[in-house]
């Protein structure tokens, strides 16, 4: 039976262009999985978008004296661009800024309401009397009362990752002006979480699929109880409020941006025409959706949403998997765009091409605890892992068919056990890889892709063509038809990870059509034809020149000097 799935990944603020642990955890990550899932014979539908909305655009667009919406339809253009030269292969990358979602947002909204789910009351909140607004968000800075970060902002604290109110900060401060603010009352709408507090707990703790680290962070929620959220905010640029007495209110971007996947499912299969064929895929109990977030996206992703899905009367599908990675820090440093420390998609892909990058980021992927980008690694990673292992073998194998066999695929003659091994080893490699990435062990998955090249290049140092073609031609094309195998088996588990250079092996094996569109399985079956004609090839990968990391610094230096970025950069 054909599984159904939404692959859901974390839709980036567009006022900050991805950086490498973005990059892995919710851009690359979540293309690797709904890749194989395609490959599967699965029916996936793969979606995301720029979040639009909120305080940080509007505190940027402030700054820049333009409207938020100018600002956003230039950098979603931008990072659009992006991520098609990443290779991800999103079946809806859209906006928040979109008549489906904001009709969507504003009716499931209303539907909370009217379930009673949704109460408003008034609250006490920061306001600047030099700037005449209220405080939000990311409207004021100040310190962290949990660990005394000096720039947290009034919805969470980008050092302990603890959400906050804006009233909890210490010695607060206007970020357009900088002046101490003063307290004032106004209206608000709030989710009633704590309503839902018995049924989210039972969810979360005995959910069978999420990790520790999922459930270990919504404990610190459980255990502070469960509080209810403001949904509207003050400022301007966001979806307006749809409750009675709520005019010039917004929805608060993060529940909005939630309801985001899907509100992208439904814009996706309304493109195709089909408007309703979306409530299969979140509301027919067999389908399965799957989350790709940072770890500080945790609590918004395992307790929010789900409460929210509750709280409609709606059968929808709760979250099945939330795939949470650590962070991924840079030399050592969090990634910080105001002090240069990391590497941005744009200059990552002026540096080395996108498959270098999607392939070097699964194996450094921070599933289990913070780690560390070096360039020292990814050099490594690059001229080790993909040229002298899986570059190699494919080519050395490729090459000597094309020379010594006329280009044509050798005849199979007795097998030797060593042949017979390494048959096994093909027909096992795709189920063992595919396993893992079912399980969302995506490095894992990757190691054992490369250890299976490695075993591909044992078994021709071991065998030896180049000598016994001249001694025993029988056995020399029994390996190189094994080794033709391996090959194409590579190229099938290589097309998640590496799209584009999968899809060049394909083309050198000529066995017609897109890697793409193979099925998985074929992986694991040794059934190249003899005489069958591959086409020249060409070295796969190119290795980092020797004195890379060393100047890799001012590499960097004059590509951003020379990137064309949208007027943020």
């Amino acid at each position: 039976m054909v599984g159904r799935w939404v692959v859901c990944a974390a839709w980036p603020y567009v006022n900050a262009f991805p950086h490498l642990g973005t990059m892995v955890a919710c851009i690359v990550s979540p293309d690797v999985f709904a890749r194989y899932l395609r490959a599967k014979g699965e029916d996936v539908v793969f979606v995301s978008g720029s979040d639009e909305h909120g305080t940080p655009i509007e505190v940027e667009a402030r700054k820049l004296g333009i409207h938020p919406k100018k600002l956003t339809d230039q950098l979603h253009d931008y990072v659009v661009k992006l991520y098609e030269k990443l290779g991800v292969s999103y079946d809806n990358y859209t906006r928040t800024e979109n008549e489906i979602h904001i009709n969507f947002v504003q009716n499931f909204f209303m539907k909370l309401y009217e379930n009673g789910y949704i109460y408003e009351k008034e609250v006490s909140l920061p306001f600047c009397p030099n700037c005449n607004i209220f405080l939000p968000d990311r409207f004021i800075e100040g310190v962290c009362p949990h660990c005394g970060e000096p720039r947290a902002r009034g919805d969470q604290c980008p050092t302990c990752n603890r959400v906050l109110d804006p009233l909890d900060l210490i010695d607060p401060h206007c970020v357009f002006c900088g002046s101490k603010p003063i307290t004032k009352t106004t209206k608000h709408w709030f989710f009633d979480l704590p309503k839902l507090s018995d049924k989210l707990i039972d969810f979360v703790m005995n959910h069978k699929l999420f990790s520790d680290s999922v459930k270990n962070y919504c404990k610190m929620w459980f255990r502070e109880g469960l509080k209810a959220r403001s949904v509207t905010r003050d400022n301007s640029w966001g979806i307006p409020a749809p409750f009675p007495g709520a005019s010039g209110k917004t929805i608060y971007v993060w529940f909005e941006a939630l309801l985001g996947y899907l509100s992208a499912t439904k814009e996706y299969f309304h493109k195709k025409g089909c408007e309703d064929m979306w409530l299969k895929y979140w509301v027919d109990g067999d389908s399965k959706t799957v989350f790709f977030i940072g770890k500080d996206n945790i609590p918004f992703h395992a307790i929010i949403l789900p409460a929210m899905l509750m709280a409609s009367g709606e059968r929808y599908v709760l979250p099945w998997q939330i795939s949470s990675v650590e962070f991924l820090m840079f030399e050592g440093q969090t990634f910080s765009k105001s002090r240069g420390v990391g590497v941005w998609i744009d200059e990552a892909l002026e540096i080395a091409p996108a498959d270098y990058w999607r392939f070097a980021l699964i194996l450094m992927r921070p599933e289990t605890r913070d780690l560390n980008f070096t360039w020292d690694s990814f050099y490594r990673i690059v001229n080790s892992e993909l040229n002298d292992n899986l570059g190699n073998f494919i080519h050395r194998t490729l090459s000597f068919i094309y020379s010594r066999f006329d280009a044509k695929i050798p005849k199979v003659y007795d097998l030797d056990d060593n042949d017979r091994s390494m048959l096994w080893k093909l027909s096992f490699a795709p189920k063992n890889v595919g396993s893992l990435i079912e399980n969302l062990k995506l490095k894992s998955a990757a190691e054992a892709l490369l250890e299976f090249s490695s075993a591909g290049n044992q078994y021709l140092n071991d065998k030896a063509p180049w000598k016994t073609i001249k001694e025993n031609y029988r056995s020399a094309s029994t390996t190189m038809w094994v080794a033709a195998n391996v090959v194409k088996s590579l190229a099938i588990i290589m097309a998640p990870f590496m799209p584009h250079s999968a899809e060049k092996v394909w083309g050198y094996l000529n066995l017609g059509g897109s890697v793409h569109n193979v099925s998985w399985d074929e992986a694991s079956k040794a059934n190249l034809r003899e005489g069958h004609v591959i086409n020249k090839p060409e070295p796969i990968f190119q290795k980092l020149p020797e004195d890379f990391v060393k100047t890799i610094g001012e590499k960097l230096r004059e590509i951003r000097l020379k990137l064309k970025r949208p007027e943020l950069a």
